[in-house]
């Protein structure tokens, strides 16, 4: 990341007005201290990239300085300047662990090679830190999309054919299959390893601030833009940009994302420059776009710019010959995150994890396998340690049918009670929810001959509700 905030300390009033104009007319945020306190007390107050300090200074010299900043802010780039050209002051500073040493007086253009260089250092060091990380994400990628499934030997190929090229990728599924993870291998698998991979969640940001979080603002574009900032769109420069959530995209900052996809440029908020950037865009939902676009809430030209290549994941239900596979990785993740000693299942409840429905999909899996190991002292889990689940049957599953509500109530009351220790509240209001809530849809919507409109009628909802509890629930809808 470029530099952004500089400090000039110097005692000269002139030297201070000339530094902190050539440098505020190059786009820079500016702060001035008259002597050494001032600036530590500016340092310790706010953050900035380089610090350019005069040698004399009344009270703490700049070399003085240099040493308290070295102590408790290592990463601020310190340029020392004197009028003394000698080769001890030289010499001093940059044992001292200054950054660079520049002599009264000196040409603008100095400090114009100094801002140069550090741009291109950080840069680079940038550069290498974000590749081992990348390379790091990597490897661990290779371990954490789990599935050997039909339905994910499919997504694998898909990811091997598109990841090599810039093509936009829209990745579909129901919250929680691993979009996220689907997205970052297309990246690490493209020629942008080694470029950033910045993820944002449209869906979780407030609509007011969503363009701003993606296209940066400019300094006094409104109350509280107190300095630049630079979008998310900035900060993937070279590499892929993941929008989480598309859906959730409000109509008119739509309109941009097509913008950025055309003219390969944006524009801050408040700003009037047009900024090119090389950005590869994957994005992600959980919702029915092509509803979306017939109802006019997500546009027709944007959703065929974006869908270029879908992804679709399969939820777990529909991909249950990878369940095992995924309940020994989690337990052994889980295990090792706690530091715990490795627990197993019995094969009464291998069949039970892979007959469960699983409506919050993998990351509700894993929830519920953390949740297992934390509370069983035991090297092997049974089904009492899964008490919220229920294997289904024929017809309409009711949870209530294998486990009568006291029961479910009495075990959930007992692990509370065994484990006061180790947990801090309980679930017993989710746990008997989620055992009464899909059965009572289920039994609505069979009596309803499937019938939407009439079961929301029946059950006091509102339409939109009932058909989000049925994605969310995984509850299948029968079609005459």
């Amino acid at each position: 990341m470029a530099l952004n905030r500089i400090l000039v300390a110097d005692d000269e009033e002139s030297m201070r007005w000339v530094l902190s104009k050539a440098l505020r007319k190059k786009g820079f945020t500016v702060d001035l201290a008259r002597d050494g306190a001032e600036a530590l007390r500016l340092i310790k107050e706010s953050p900035y990239d380089m610090a350019i300090l005069d040698i004399k200074m009344p009270g703490m010299s700049g070399l003085e300085l240099l040493d308290r900043i070295r102590i408790s802010h290592q990463e601020l780039l310190v340029v020392i300047m004197t009028a003394e050209a000698s080769m001890k002051n030289a010499v001093e500073a940059m044992k001292r662990g200054a950054y660079d040493y520049i002599t009264k007086p000196f040409d603008l253009d100095v400090i114009d090679a100094i801002i140069e260089k550090v741009n291109r250092a950080r840069e680079m060091t940038n550069q290498v830190t974000l590749l081992k990380e990348e390379l790091k994400d990597r490897y661990q990628l290779e371990k954490n999309i789990i599935g050997n499934s039909p339905a994910m030997r499919e997504v694998y190929k898909t990811i091997g054919k598109v990841a090599p090229s810039d093509i936009t990728v829209l990745i579909e599924g129901e919250s929680g299959t691993g979009k996220e993870l689907v997205a970052r291998a297309v990246h690490f698998n493209s020629r942008r390893i080694g470029k950033p991979f910045v993820a944002i969640n449209c869906a979780a940001i407030p609509k007011e601030l969503l363009e701003s979080e993606l296209f940066g603002f400019e300094k006094g574009a409104f109350t509280g833009a107190m300095e630049r900032k630079i979008g998310k769109f900035e900060q993937a420069n070279g590499g892929s940009i993941f929008l989480d959530e598309i859906g959730d995209m409000p109509l008119d900052l739509q309109a941009k994302i097509l913008r950025v996809l055309q003219e390969k440029e944006i524009t801050r908020t408040g700003g009037n420059q047009n900024i090119p950037v090389d950005v590869r865009i994957i994005a992600a939902t959980n919702q029915r776009m092509e509803e979306m676009v017939r109802d006019k809430l997500f546009r027709e030209d944007l959703y065929y710019r974006l869908n270029v290549v879908p992804i679709n994941l399969a939820p777990l239900r529909e991909r249950k010959e990878d369940i095992p596979l995924l309940v020994e990785y989690f337990l052994k993740k889980c295990c090792a995150e706690l530091e715990l000693p490795l627990r197993s299942c019995s094969p009464e409840t291998q069949r039970l994890l892979s007959l469960y429905s699983w409506p919050g999909n993998i990351r509700e899996l894993e929830n519920t396998i953390k949740r297992a190991v934390i509370l069983c002292p035991d090297a092997l889990l049974t089904e009492v340690d899964f008490p919220t689940l229920t294997a289904p049957r024929s017809g309409v599953v009711t949870a209530l049918e294998e486990r009568s509500l006291e029961t479910i109530v009495d075990l959930k009351l007992r692990e509370c009670f065994a484990n006061m220790d180790r947990m801090e509240t309980g679930d017993i209001y989710s746990v008997v929810l989620q055992q009464v809530e899909r059965p009572l849809i289920c039994f609505v919507l069979e009596k309803t001959r499937s019938n939407q409109v009439k079961a929301a009628d029946i059950l006091g909802i509102n339409r939109n509700t009932l058909r989000k509890k049925i994605q969310e629930l995984g509850i299948e809808v029968k079609k005459d």
